[in-house]
């Protein structure tokens, strides 16, 4: 069968599907020369009565399904990130009940996971430094309390609230103080979510990675890593280079992550990234030929996995979660492709129709046939007959 899918000029083309998937061992020994997390995307409840600014209505079997998923690859979950929607259509109450979940969920499985904690169960408005510390602290003694380590991520109301680097680095220094284990600092892009934009005190990303490190050389025994999502690959190995030892860098650049992972004669860095949500399977099989010492090996598999991944994330990036979605739902590990806040009508169909062409080139489906079949459905519903 062959499927009829938009074309670039606003017609329709042929596309002929793959008959076979590419075979990924489930399983294997543990991932030794790097740490790596995959961000994991939320199942939303198709059949409850929701509206897109309404609580997130979750399908938590679905969600957990695919975390055991991950985590029976060798993958550690990064929970309730931006690729869980946080901020996007899951609240903090949902965030929260979703890191209990997990954190339950990983300690009967062994997996490991890593929880993000925020303020985003602030009010949108102003704020005191205060209050944002305070809501920071809420959301930390919650995920210590699961005994999950901590993921502290840019918060948009302390964009708003900072008057001076200095205020970063008073807010970051009184929470790293009171961290029971070391923690992961994330460094999110304004291409990720604009209202971070000047995060650390500056527009100027030179001056805001001085005020970063700073933080980190103040409080080194309390930082486990850093977690860098600027989709800028010479940043992010200077940065990386000026790290204080034993503080590791985990790339979250969607765009150049196989280099950055391999790395150089002077280091690499670990990952945590949205696009190993659907590349699971083949980047923990790609991490493990990696661990043998074969860098071109692990490139030769995972270098063709980034015209994908620039494809789901391209501007405006932070609606990367709905091709992620797609993919998920295409690869049978969700019955439909429905999104909390209704973010699957967040990209075009065109857009859609080439992750499906691309991650379908790389074998990504463990069921062709199930694939093909539900994009054939979706092509339907848009009004392209097949």
């Amino acid at each position: 069968m062959t499927l009829r899918l938009p074309a670039p000029d606003g017609g329709v083309r042929t596309y002929e599907p793959r008959a076979e998937p590419a075979r990924f061992t489930v399983g294997g020994p543990p991932l030794t020369s790097r740490t790596v997390f995959s961000a994991a995307h939320v199942v939303a409840d198709p059949y409850a009565d929701t509206s897109p600014d309404g609580a997130a209505a979750v399908d938590w079997d679905a969600t957990l399904a695919f975390r055991r998923h991950l985590w029976s690859h060798g993958l550690g979950v990064a929970e309730a990130m931006d690729t869980a929607q946080r901020g996007m259509g899951l609240d903090w109450a949902g965030a929260a009940e979703l890191i209990r979940r997990s954190a339950a969920e990983a300690k009967a499985t062994g997996g490991r996971l890593a929880c993000g904690v925020g303020t985003d169960q602030l009010p949108p408005g102003e704020h005191t430094l205060a209050r944002v510390r305070a809501a920071y602290e809420e959301q930390l003694a919650l995920v210590e309390e699961t005994g999950s380590q901590a993921i502290l991520m840019a918060s948009r109301a302390l964009a708003a609230a900072a008057k001076s680097p200095d205020d970063y680095c008073a807010i970051y220094g009184q929470l790293l103080r009171q961290a029971a284990e070391p923690v992961v600092l994330h460094w999110l892009g304004p291409m990720f979510d604009p209202a971070l934009a000047g995060y650390w005190g500056s527009a100027d990303l030179d001056a805001a990675t001085e005020t970063f490190l700073r933080v980190i050389a103040e409080h080194p025994d309390k930082v486990d890593g850093i977690k860098v999502s600027l989709l800028d690959a010479r940043r992010e190995v200077e940065l990386r280079r000026r790290l204080p030892d034993g503080v590791r860098c985990y790339t979250g650049d969607d765009f150049n992550y196989p280099e950055l992972i391999a790395g150089d004669e002077r280091g690499f860095s670990h990952a945590l990234l949205g696009i190993f949500d659907p590349l699971g399977p083949l980047a923990a099989g790609a991490v493990r030929v990696l661990d043998t010492g074969d860098s071109k090996g692990f490139r030769e598999l995972l270098d063709p996995t980034v015209e994908l991944s620039r494809h789901l994330f391209q501007p405006p990036t932070r609606y990367y979660k709905t091709g992620v979605v797609l993919l998920a739902w295409l690869a049978g590990h969700q019955d439909h492709f429905a999104m909390v806040g209704g973010l699957q009508s967040a990209r075009s169909l065109p857009h859609l129709a080439r992750a499906y062409e691309l991650a379908d080139g790389l074998g990504l489906f463990p069921d062709p046939a199930l694939a093909e079949t539900r994009m054939a459905t979706l092509l339907g519903v848009y009004g392209v007959d097949q």
